[in-house]
C-alpha cells in the first residue's frame, strides 16, 4: 500500500508580517498533482493543520479546498490535531466525513481510533493519535500513574490492541526522540522549557510505519519507519536548508516499507544572503540569488547606513530580516521603515511587529507573537457584536 506522508501544515502562518497563503496554495496544488502521478490510496497529515487554534477565514478556506481536491482524487485523508490546531474545530463532523475517506481524529477520547484498509498483502490498520497532554490522559487511565507526557503517550499505546500478524500504521504529533540521538530542531517550532514533552521513540518500534508531525525537519527518528514528514515550506531562517518534501511511504508485505520523498518547490524561497550594502544593490541574480525570495539580509559593513531596509527593498521587495553584523549590535530590523503606501495596505497585526521591533529592537517570541494576535481577534469578535 502506498500512502503519502504530511505534517505541520501551518496554514495562516505570517513571517515577519509576510503571509504565507499564497505559498502554501502553491504546495498543496503541487502535492495534488504528485497524487495524480503516484495514485496512493491515503494520505497522512499529521498535526499542526493551521496555524493558530481559532484560523483566519483564508486559512479554513485554503484548507477545504485542499480537502476536496484530496477527495475528488478518491483518496483516504487521514488526520490528527496538533499544538496548534483546536481539537474540537477539527472533530466537527468527522463521523459524517469519515463515510466519505476522510479520517479525523481531532481529540482523544480515552482510546487510539483506527481504520482498516486492505491491499493485496492484507490489512493495514492505520492508528490516529491527536496531541495530547499528560491532563487530556489522566482521566481515562485511574489505574496508571501519569505524570508527564512520556507517561501519557506510552499508556494509550501499551493500552491499543495491535494485531502483529497484520500492518499497523501509527499517526501522531508529538515530540519523540529515540535515546543516543538528536532531534533536529527549528525556531518556528514550540519548544517546551527543559524538554519536558519530550517522549522515548522505544514505545513506537511495533508499528511498521510512524507518521509523526511536529518537527519541521524532515528526518528519521532512530529507526527508517520512524519518521517527522517536516514542514511543507520555510517558516523560519532556522530551516533555510531544508529540503522541503512530501514522503512517499510503500508498506508492502510486513516488515518492508519503503520511504521516498517527492520535492515540494515554493515561489519564494527563505533564504540568507550577506555583504556590504552598496555590493548587494547592484550584485547580479547569479551572486544573490532570485531578488524576490523571502530574506535575511546581513550586512558586513562598519559603518551606518540611512535607511538601509527601504533602500534594500527596491532591489529585494521580500527583504525580510535586516541584520548587522559589525556594528556591534545584534537587532533585527523586520520590516522597518516601511513607506506609506505600504503601511496602508498593511495589517495590524503587521503595523504591532514592526513597531515592536522598532521600540524594542527585536521581534516578538512565539509567545507574545500569540497574545497579540488573540488579542487583535478579540477585538474584531467585540466589534462585531
Amino acid at each position: 500500500m502506498r500512502f503519502f506522508h504530511l505534517a505541520d501544515l501551518h496554514i495562516g502562518k505570517s513571517i515577519n508580517g509576510y503571509s504565507m497563503i499564497e505559498e502554501q496554495k502553491n504546495a498543496f496544488r503541487q502535492i495534488v498533482e504528485y497524487i495524480r502521478i503516484e495514485k496512493p490510496t491515503a494520505v497522512l497529515i499529521a498535526g499542526d493543520i493551521y496555524d493558530r487554534a481559532i484560523p483566519s477565514t483564508d486559512a479554513v478556506q485554503v484548507f477545504d479546498e485542499f480537502l476536496t481536491n484530496l477527495s475528488k482524487e478518491g483518496v483516504h485523508t487521514f488526520i490528527v490535531a496538533g499544538n496548534h490546531d483546536s481539537p474540537e474545530r477539527l472533530n466537527f463532523a468527522n463521523r459524517i466525513l469519515s463515510e466519505m475517506k476522510l479520517h479525523i481524529a481531532g481529540s482523544f477520547d480515552g482510546q487510539l481510533n483506527s481504520v482498516t484498509l486492505d491491499d493485496e498483502f492484507g490489512t493495514v490498520n492505520f492508528f490516529l493519535l491527536p496531541f495530547v497532554k499528560p491532563i487530556m490522559v489522566k482521566g481515562y487511565y485511574t489505574d496508571r500513574e501519569i505524570e508527564n507526557y512520556n507517561d501519557a503517550v506510552k499508556t494509550i499505546l501499551e493500552s491499543t490492541d495491535l494485531k502483529f500478524n497484520e500492518r499497523n500504521v501509527l499517526l501522531a504529533h508529538q515530540f519523540f526522540i529515540m535515546s543516543g540521538n538528536v532531534a533536529e530542531r527549528s525556531e518556528s517550532e514550540i519548544n517546551i522549557v527543559g524538554g519536558l514533552d519530550e517522549i522515548d521513540a522505544g514505545v513506537l518500534t511495533k508499528f511498521d510505519y510512524v507518521a509523526l508531525g511536529h518537527l519541521h525537519g524532515n528526518q528519521k527518528v532512530g529507526l527508517e519507519h520512524i519518521r517527522y514528514a517536516g514542514s511543507p515550506l520555510k517558516y523560519s531562517f532556522s530551516e533555510c536548508l531544508h529540503n522541503k518534501c512530501v514522503l512517499v511511504v510503500e508498506v508492502k508485505e510486513k516488515g518492508e516499507v519503503n520511504v521516498s520523498a517527492l520535492p515540494i518547490k515554493p515561489i519564494h524561497d527563505l533564504r540568507e544572503i550577506k555583504g556590504e550594502f552598496e555590493e548587494l544593490l547592484v550584485a547580479d541574480e547569479s551572486v544573490v540569488g532570485n531578488k524576490e525570495d523571502y530574506l535575511r539580509v546581513t550586512l558586513t559593513d562598519t559603518s551606518e547606513i540611512i535607511d538601509p531596509m527601504n533602500k534594500l527593498r527596491t532591489v529585494f521587495p521580500n527583504a525580510m530580516v535586516l541584520h548587522f553584523e559589525n556594528l556591534h549590535t545584534d537587532i533585527d530590523l523586520s520590516g522597518v521603515g516601511a513607506t506609506v503606501d505600504r503601511i496602508e495596505n498593511t495589517s495590524e497585526y503587521e503595523l504591532f511587529c514592526q513597531f515592536f521591533i522598532e521600540a524594542t529592537g527585536a521581534t516578538m517570541t512565539e509567545d507574545q507573537d500569540n497574545i497579540i494576535r488573540d488579542l487583535l481577534s478579540k477585538e474584531v469578535d467585540d466589534e462585531t457584536y
